[in-house]
């Protein structure tokens, strides 16, 4: 007989494999259960922050766009009204180089011995020739808070000047096989980035180059450091060292976005110096790098025309600023530019498709040109606005000896300097103005095949865009962009990252995020720290736009109820604001309490949380535009501030309003601006301090503070 087993010991297998394979199932679907509800949760958080950084984005390229609406309409004065108007003398300035054009009188202007070094004088000193050592001392020193002397910073400063005037356009560089790359991207001011990068990367050296892609100040607090750590190191190591102009290292930028207000407020008595020899700096930047032939490093990317043998032959210095064309006259110094406002917007006969591209357009108000309109109609409106004294018939019309001397080439050189500056990449094919930033263009991966097969490069390397994980590839991987300051809009909004490329020309990218803060969140913290942020400074701005606002909602109450729809709310809120942003999927952190799908408007906005101070002024149609307008308001202020003394007379105070009111085409009765004038000059000196002006009116956030 064989040993089989007996019916009931394979009953008692049969019981023993069941009682093992059920609680193994449920411990299957109990673990896709649990993954199914992770991976909702991490999209809800990536759908958050998307949405969060949407909002910051938003908010940027708005104010960008206005600034530059702001300098066209600047513009269009210089073109129109006769040299002896005063309203025309308080921005000409700005629109031409230092009367300075000969290299011996810069060196007697900006000469640094007559400035003497206090015993008292706590701070880093240098020596030149610079060495490594001296400039490890200085950025030791910057890195612990110490500020620097004026006369080392001017000293570093002109020799800085000095060796720029001998770099070409676009800067050469060879990789080998003992030593690798380093590229970064917009550092905005943020010094610990930078110190990080060179704490986890080392610092430049003959065996450890570096290019820097432009974008080193305004925003972050602490540009001025990051240039003389940087010009430092330029001067130890000019063949390895390698710095390209962004669009914010333009000193029409700067009066915007903060660096101008930081080097007054570090250096108020040799301040004024170190921004002009800033500017001149700035315009000798170089405007590319290549590597090995093979990869183009721009700060901002291409157009359809970009030629890199003309951006080769460009005379880069003529373009102090890029926000507008150079003229030359017969000593090759630039005069006052009379014609035509020219667009920064690129312009292309060749078609594009505009869907998908961000969702609004921030050319809302046309560039002025005499094709556009009357000009004599135009000027008579804006005299009327702007209450100017002189009649029609003493402006002058453009000048044609300066017509003739802006020749279409120099039209083309600055456009291709404005699209290496200003653009941004987009995933359709074609090339079409950048309307949301109002300067440069959006260029498609058409364009991009095109450009590198012209110059027979394999890559192109750009920054001017901050990105999430601090780099993104686009273009069928064709074109990455690098963004390196970290913590850009809030404390964990990004991270930063740089580049390493070896002779294989192969990218490696490197990340971090330099506040500690950030790296002790987990990801829910992050994103909810972030789009707090975001919230607030969504609310803040559709606070400022309330009486639009109101004035939009109440054509969808007919009746005088005080509700509207939540969809009347969304379009209604996307077109006064014009931010682009999905407010449907906004509504539930922006609109506390709805009935029936309908909100009280007037409610809403008191709930905004947002307050403003308490002033006693006549007319509170002058406050309103000051909120919606603080930016533009302070960009002017500091433009009139000729000798940045940080004050203006009472007469330039109502000259500003005039400015402004002119540009928004509204009207600021006199009286209303002669009551704020008169309530905030305290001491009665007959000047107004712009910075207490402008803190007196900052607007606060409750929410931020309980």
């Amino acid at each position: 007989m064989g040993c089989g087993m007996g019916k009931s010991e394979l009953r008692l297998k049969k019981c023993e494999k069941d009682s093992i394979s059920v609680p193994a199932a449920t411990a299957i679907s109990a673990a896709l259960l649990i993954q199914r509800w992770y991976r909702q949760h991490v999209a809800r958080l990536e759908m958050r922050r998307r949405c969060t950084w949407n909002i910051f984005q938003s908010i940027e390229y708005a104010g960008e766009q206005d600034q530059i609406k702001l300098y066209n309409f600047f513009g269009f004065l210089m073109e129109h009204f006769t040299p002896a108007s005063s309203e025309r003398n308080l921005i000409s300035h700005i629109f031409r180089k230092d009367e300075i054009c000969r290299d011996t009188e810069w060196e007697r202007y900006f000469c640094y011995k007559s400035i003497e070094v206090t015993k008292t004088y706590s701070g880093p000193h240098l020596t030149f020739p610079m060495t490594f050592c001296g400039v490890s001392k200085l950025m030791e020193a910057l890195k612990h808070k110490q500020q620097l002397h004026a006369r080392y910073v001017l000293q570093l400063l002109g020799e800085t000047w000095r060796l720029l005037r001998t770099f070409p356009n676009i800067s050469q560089v060879i990789a080998c096989h003992t030593k690798q790359i380093t590229i970064c991207g917009d550092l905005h001011g943020h010094l610990e980035d930078l110190l990080l990068i060179f704490y986890k990367n080392g610092l430049p050296s003959s065996d450890k180059p570096y290019v820097f892609n432009g974008d080193f100040v305004d925003r972050g607090k602490s540009s001025l450091e990051i240039l003389l750590i940087l010009f430092g190191f330029l001067l130890v190591y000019p063949n390895d060292v390698h710095l390209n102009r962004g669009n914010h290292e333009d000193h029409i930028v700067n009066l915007r976005y903060g660096f101008t207000k930081e080097v007054l407020g570090k250096y108020r008595v040799h301040g004024k110096k170190i921004l002009k020899l800033l500017q001149m700096i700035f315009s000798w930047l170089p405007l590319a790098t290549v590597i090995d032939n093979k990869v183009l490093i721009v700060h901002g990317g291409i157009s359809d025309t970009t030629d890199l043998d003309k951006i080769a032959r460009v005379d880069r210095h003529k373009y102090v600023s890029a926000l507008r064309p150079p003229k030359m006259n017969g000593h090759g110094c630039p005069v006052e530019d009379r014609r035509r406002v020219c667009s920064l917007t690129y312009h292309s006969s060749a078609p594009a498709h505009r869907h998908d591209l961000p969702r609004h357009s921030l050319q809302n108000t046309p560039v002025y040109s005499k094709s556009d309109f009357p000009v004599d109609d135009e000027l008579n409106r804006k005299c009327r606005l702007a209450g100017f004294d002189q009649p029609c018939c003493e402006l002058k019309k453009s000048d044609s000896y300066l017509e003739s001397k802006m020749t279409e080439t120099d039209v083309n050189e600055w456009k291709q300097i404005v699209a290496v500056l200003w653009s941004d990449p987009m995933p359709q094919n074609g090339c079409i103005p950048n309307e949301v930033r109002g300067g440069g263009c959006y260029w498609g991966p058409d364009v991009t095949e095109e450009v590198l097969r012209r110059n027979n490069l394999q890559l192109l390397i750009r920054s001017h865009e901050c990105k999430q994980d601090g780099y993104e590839f686009c273009h069928n991987r064709r074109v990455i962009t690098i963004f390196s300051a970290s913590n850009y809009y809030e404390v964990g909004s990004n991270r930063g990252a740089f580049i390493r490329m070896g002779p294989d020309l192969v990218p490696h990218f490197i990340q971090y995020q330099a506040s500690t803060t950030c790296r002790e969140l987990t990801l829910r913290q992050s994103v909810g720290w972030t789009e707090r942020s975001a919230l607030r400074a969504l609310r803040e701005q559709l606070f400022l736009h309330r009486s639009d606002l109101i004035s939009a909602f109440q054509k969808f109450d007919p009746n005088n109820k005080g509700t509207i729809s939540l969809t009347h709310w969304a379009s209604s809120t996307e077109r006064v604001l014009n931010l682009g942003l999905p407010w449907r999927v906004l509504r539930p952190q922006l609109v506390s309490s709805t009935q029936h799908g309908m909100m009280d408007y007037q409610q809403w906005i008191k709930e905004l949380s947002i307050t403003e101070p308490k002033l006693e002024i006549s007319d509170n149609s002058i406050l309103d535009t000051m909120y919606k307008n603080h930016s533009n308001l302070e960009t002017i202020f500091r433009i009139i501030d000729t000798d940045h003394s940080g004050l203006i007379s009472l007469k330039e105070f109502h000259q500003t309003w005039e400015l402004l009111s002119s540009h928004l085409k509204t009207e600021i009765s006199a009286k209303a601006i002669e009551d704020l004038a008169q309530s905030i000059d305290f001491n009665k000196d007959g000047n107004i301090d712009i910075n207490e002006f402008l803190e007196a009116f900052r607007l606060v956030d409750i929410s931020a503070h309980t």
